[in-house]
């Protein structure tokens, strides 16, 4: 025999009139029929109300909307964004406030309204124009694991000539490892720096790393990327190029602090002439490295503290290498590359040269060149060319 199917609308009107005959107490009415003392009342009040069909079953949906606009405000809202179409919620929150006499809704409540009427747009991807560098900055652990490069301060020789002294120094023993005058200006800049970091290398071997600022030549501060052919040639040397955040001079403090020294020793006043300033450079290098005592370093002199390189110069800079697992495609000479049947413009610094790519999400690779992650591409969307990292 089968099990009887009990009505959930005979059940309520059963319990309602043996609730109403008093025959038991409506506690114990209530646990025969297993429900609690809250909704028995609620049925008897129902009952009482509206009769048998007051204990019909009853939507759920509130009553009201709390997130609701009044229609004279949502015809408002509406005015106000096809008066001002690139405004946001939140903007046009703030004019219905200022207008005063209405009752402002959330900013988010807002957005759905627009929304709901077609009013937003959705937002592109945009490149973001932020340059490569290295995040966080390494710690100077020991020799050579970071030097410091930029120019100090320029001032005028004897003569007239403007003398823009290039330095480098290792961050962890304070080491001078170079400090060569000449003059900031003009293409040839590079090729001194270039020369000059080239006797440093044979001398005292190669760094980890390198921390610069964001100034020419070893960044481009008006190119997308900001790398350049002096950047190009570090990394070729497995060397890391740090890039200090703008106008964060505070990033290299060890480096800013002793250009003040140099300039309290060498151009106080300064010399005749370059030859002459640059005599006067090198004695100085002499006694800060081997003569001069540093706090930092125990009031040990940089020279007792610094070791060489194990990492030699080499006699011929080689390709860079990349993983197995990146795809790895050559610039032509006008910095462009063809990847995925898209061609994609990297940088006129690093035209003719290996870049890898590495898929790190579906459809969007990252770039590098060498130890530099120069941004990203999404085959998807080829029309936005390379975003930098």
């Amino acid at each position: 025999m089968p099990w009887a199917q009990a009505d959930p609308m005979s059940e309520r009107l059963r319990f309602v009139i043996a609730a109403r005959k008093h025959k038991a107490t409506f506690t114990s009415l209530c646990a025969a029929f297993g429900v609690a003392s809250k909704t028995g009342y609620k049925w008897l009040h129902q009952f009482e109300a509206a009769g048998p069909d007051g204990l019909q079953d009853r939507s759920r949906r509130p009553k009201s909307n709390s997130r609701a606009i009044a229609p004279e405000v949502v015809e408002r809202l509406i005015q106000l964004r096809e008066e001002l179409p690139t405004w946001g919620p939140k903007k046009l929150v703030v004019e219905l406030e200022t207008e005063g006499g209405w009752d402002v809704p959330a900013a988010s409540t807002v957005g759905e309204l627009l929304k709901r009427r077609g009013l937003v747009n959705p937002r592109k991807l945009r490149m973001r124009n932020k340059r490569p560098r290295t995040e966080p900055l390494r710690h100077a652990d020991k020799p050579n694991a970071v030097w410091s490069m930029d120019f100090k301060g320029w001032f005028r020789l004897g003569d007239g000539t403007r003398c823009d002294p290039l330095t480098v120094t290792d961050a962890f023993s304070r080491y001078l490892l170079c400090c060569k005058g000449g003059t900031l200006g003009g293409g040839g800049v590079s090729r001194e720096v270039w020369a000059a970091l080239v006797r440093a290398f044979r001398e005292h071997g190669l760094p980890d790393a390198m921390r610069v600022d964001n100034g020419q030549p070893w960044a481009a501060p008006k190119g997308e990327l900001g790398i350049t052919k002096l950047a190009v040639r570090i990394l070729k040397l497995d060397i890391v190029l740090e890039r200090i955040a703008p106008g964060k001079p505070q990033e290299n403090g060890r480096h800013e602090r002793f250009h003040l020294t140099l300039q309290q020793e060498t151009a106080r006043p300064p010399e005749k002439n370059m030859r002459a300033q640059q005599q006067r450079f090198d004695a100085f290098g002499r006694v800060y490295n081997e003569r001069r005592p540093h706090e930092a370093l125990e009031q040990r002199t940089p020279a007792s503290v610094y070791v060489p390189s194990p990492r030699r110069f080499p006699a011929r800079i080689e390709e860079p290498e990349y993983p197995s697992w990146y795809e790895v495609v050559t610039q032509n000479q006008s910095g462009v590359v063809s990847f995925r049947g898209h061609r994609y413009y990297i940088s006129g610094a690093t035209r003719g040269e290996r870049v890898g790519f590495v898929e790190v999400e579906e459809g969007c690779f990252e770039v590098h060149f060498c130890k530099l992650l120069l941004g990203r591409i999404h085959t998807a969307h080829p029309e936005l060319g390379l975003v930098a990292a």
